[in-house]
């Protein structure tokens, strides 16, 4: 525990979420249980492992030493603990506790000038995934490099969840984005996103199930930008080992000439190949562009374990299909 003790003993006041400590890359051995999220104001601290009362304290007394250091006037230190052992993470559950303080409602965090509503107290996905920071970064400047274009990027946001990508689409100059989510309440979590960033027209949100949903979705294409980040596994909803395929042949048919797509998984068992080798089998016409860098507080000792984030780009009309065998 000693590494993740001396990066509490060295952060900066954070602004931003963001992640402070990344035990489960590999890159600290003996750490690899631990995790440290800051959600400003508040510090989540999760581990993978059963954790011991000492152990606790010893983080707790670590944070509060630190906070005493670098926090503004009259401030209190506020953190909450998550166990997601393997036998809770197989059942899609976790334990959260409130250590110290409290946690805002609403709770309110900032990423690179948006805002977004969280909620850290209650199940594994707190309503934004920090991991998919620079893939943000990335939506963010395709759409402010397209700002100018004659009809404007149109953007189609498959498995939505809270509405990220849309968010920083849309501050970028896209015109318009089309938001699909099965989850009612994720959804409405997205609308409440869009408001907090002042955010009154452009999007569109779908709460529907994607594979039930083609003629929807088809009617307001052809997108010059498609992101599919799916869940890994989702019992009734999405298996990445099955269902990623059925997407990756519908890509060729919504994307318009030229148009790009981002295809996220975060599967630490399923490599590079997966995707790539799929990708050359359902949809050849489309060429790969590029692998998103994860942010560097996401270092991992293995990169195919490591979130992927991979962007494609369909041929131009006038430019020749070169297929990669």
């Amino acid at each position: 525990m000693q590494a993740l003790l001396d990066t509490i003993a060295s952060m900066p006041l954070p602004t931003d979420a963001t992640r402070i400590f990344h035990g489960r890359g590999g890159k600290h051995p003996g750490d690899e249980q631990w995790v440290l999220d800051t959600y400003p104001p508040v510090f989540v601290v999760t581990s993978f492992a059963p954790a011991t009362d000492e152990q606790l304290a010893t983080i707790g007394a670590a944070l509060e030493a630190r906070w005493a250091q670098i926090a503004p006037a009259g401030e209190p230190l506020n953190w909450v603990f998550q166990h997601r052992g393997e036998a809770l993470r197989i059942e899609g559950r976790s334990e959260t506790r409130l250590m110290a303080g409290a946690v805002p409602d609403p709770h309110v965090v900032t990423e690179a000038g948006a805002r977004y509503r969280v909620h850290v107290l209650r199940g594994q996905n707190h309503g934004l995934f920090l991991d998919m920071a620079e893939g943000r970064r990335w939506v963010r400047d395709f759409a402010e490099a397209r700002r100018g274009d004659r009809y404007g990027l149109k953007v189609l946001n498959l498995f939505a969840y809270t509405c990220a990508f849309s968010v920083v689409a849309l501050q970028a100059g896209a015109r318009q984005v089309v938001n699909v989510d099965m989850s009612h309440g994720a959804i409405g979590v997205g609308q409440q996103n869009h408001q907090l960033n002042g955010i009154t027209s452009g999007a569109t949100f779908l709460p529907h199930d994607i594979f039930n949903s083609w003629g929807k979705i088809n009617r307001s294409g052809p997108y010059g930008l498609v992101i599919v980040d799916p869940p890994s596994y989702q019992k009734g909803s999405f298996v990445a080992t099955k269902d990623y395929a059925r997407l990756m042949r519908r890509l060729p048919d919504l994307l318009a000439p030229g148009g790009h797509a981002l295809l996220c998984l975060n599967a630490p068992e399923l490599g590079l190949a997966f995707l790539q080798d799929q990708m050359r089998e359902l949809a050849p016409e489309l060429q790969f562009v590029e692998r998103v860098a994860n942010p560097a507080a996401f270092a991992d000792v293995d990169e195919e374990r490591a979130l992927k984030v991979l962007v494609y780009r369909a041929p131009l009309l006038d430019e020749p299909t070169v297929l990669i065998g």
